[in-house]
């Protein structure tokens, strides 16, 4: 563990902190990215610090299929034979974000208590540091471990449209994994090694609600033109429970394990599951029960409202009656239910027969499969405890995450057979995608340690 954790100190934090310094916004968020050049920057950036540390026999390459983001494929020979391990992480970030503190920024690198703050650095660009820092260690230990090839894409923040077209061209290259890690998902707390047994899918799109071709005097035209926001609120209605936040039709059965996985968690995290977000004060969670907070999160259908246009700012709000409302709609889906068919289904639910006539369409863009676990060996938990008993000093715990990586959906349906160690470092106050995003560092070494570990048991199952 000490020549992890130095390793991480001499050669990773600053070639992290340079990372983060790169606005490699995913291409969703930064539609010019080809001629910004910040994507292509980080992957050279991550490609170059994995050629001065490569590995006895490593390959590495920069694939770059036409029109796509590039991704960085290394190969890393086993030390003993079997079926190869795919590893998982992206370069890509998520847009700056307001609420910053004083003294951080997005763009900014800075080390306060042991955490790495910056856009990117916890989600996801430690994983390919994290990845060759583990197969380093092995190698100077002289544990065995089989072929390990990593996968590092550049559009996970978008959905990883881009990543299928890989997969196939990669896929000779690639063979057939039995083992997958993928470093991009969280962690409870920064206690022991969390493993993550579950994923949401999501569905986004935008509801556009229409009811003038200009806007009108409100004293004029309010209660004779229904006002274009309270028709919203009715379709949003059709799915959302305003009084509950419960979303209807949209369900899926929890699997027992999971029920009780979510049980044994809220035993460790208490009151932690709600209390790390930065709620205003007087505000409480949407449940008393820590167990059923968890289950919202983690397998509950939970719809949000993430943007919205044809709304003027506050100081501009003249008494108008607007003509359009467009309201971004971004719906967490169950682990197991089918994102396609949820699309059309909300599709046809908020554009059947709208109140008053008015001219309603929902076009979604993303619609990306959830994912769960298979049956986890006895090997692969067996490892997972020892290893975070070794390096933390607590037993291993499980517990599905609330966000969505495309990644594991495809791999879930294209290596069946597989087993599957999703982990992470976003944990309490990490605030991926949020103002103040950090990366624990102390809490990424020990994962590295752990990653390490597990790698090691693979090759002897």
């Amino acid at each position: 563990m000490s020549s992890i954790a130095q390793f991480w100190d001499e050669a990773i934090v600053p070639s992290l902190v340079d990372y983060i310094r790169i606005p490699a916004k995913s291409p969703h968020f930064d539609r010019d990215w080809q001629a910004h050049g910040y994507i292509d920057q980080a992957a050279a950036l991550a490609a170059k610090w994995c050629e001065r540390h490569a590995l006895t026999g490593m390959k590495l390459e920069l694939v770059r299929l036409p029109g796509r983001t590039p991704c960085l494929f290394i190969d890393v020979p086993g030390t003993v034979p079997g079926e190869p391990v795919l590893m998982y992480g992206h370069l890509d970030k998520q847009p700056e974000m307001t609420g910053w503190r004083e003294g951080l920024a997005p763009w900014t690198p800075v080390i306060q208590d042991g955490k790495l703050y910056g856009r990117g650095g916890a989600d996801d660009g430690y994983a390919v540091f994290c990845a060759i820092a583990a197969l380093k260690q092995l190698h100077a230990d002289k544990r065995p471990h089989r072929r390990c090839v990593i996968l590092i894409e550049c559009c996970e923040e978008s959905g990883s449209f881009d990543l299928p077209p890989y997969l196939d061209a990669l896929a000779p290259r690639i063979g057939t994994p039995s083992f997958v890690v993928a470093l991009d998902s969280g962690c409870g707390n920064y206690d022991q090694l969390w493993c993550t047994t579950s994923l949401r899918g999501l569905l986004n799109g935008v509801l556009t609600v229409e009811v003038l071709t200009e806007g009108v005097h409100s004293g004029d035209a309010s209660g004779v033109v229904a006002s274009s926001f309270r028709i919203a609120r009715q379709l949003i209605d059709r799915i959302d429970d305003a009084a509950t936040g419960m979303v209807k039709g949209f369900q899926a059965d929890i699997p027992a394990e999971r029920l009780a996985q979510a049980k044994k968690a809220a035993q460790v995290l208490g009151e932690e599951v709600w209390r790390k977000f930065p709620f205003v004060k007087g505000m409480r969670a949407m449940h008393g029960d820590v167990a059923e907070l968890i289950l919202n999160r983690t397998w509950r259908p939970m719809l949000a409202v993430t943007g919205a246009d044809g709304l003027p700012t506050p100081a501009n709000a003249g008494n108008v009656l607007r003509p359009k409302t467009q309201l971004v709609l971004s719906l967490r889906l169950p682990p197991t239910l089918d994102a396609q068919a949820a699309a059309r289904k909300m599709k046809a639910t908020l554009e059947a027969d709208p109140p008053y006539g008015a001219r309603v369409s929902y076009e979604y863009g993303q619609a990306a499969k959830g994912w769960n676990a298979p049956a986890t060996a006895p090997w692969l938990e067996r490892a997972m405890d020892e290893s975070s008993r070794r390096h933390y000093g607590r037993p291993a715990m499980w517990m599905g995450e609330g966000g969505t990586i495309p990644f594991m959906a495809m791999l879930g349906e294209k290596f069946p057979q597989a087993q599957f160690f999703i982990t992470g470092v976003l944990g309490q106050h990490s605030n991926a995608h949020g103002p103040n995003e950090f990366l624990h560092l102390d809490y990424a070494k020990r994962l590295t340690a752990c990653v390490a570990d597990v790698l090691t048991a693979h090759a002897a199952s």
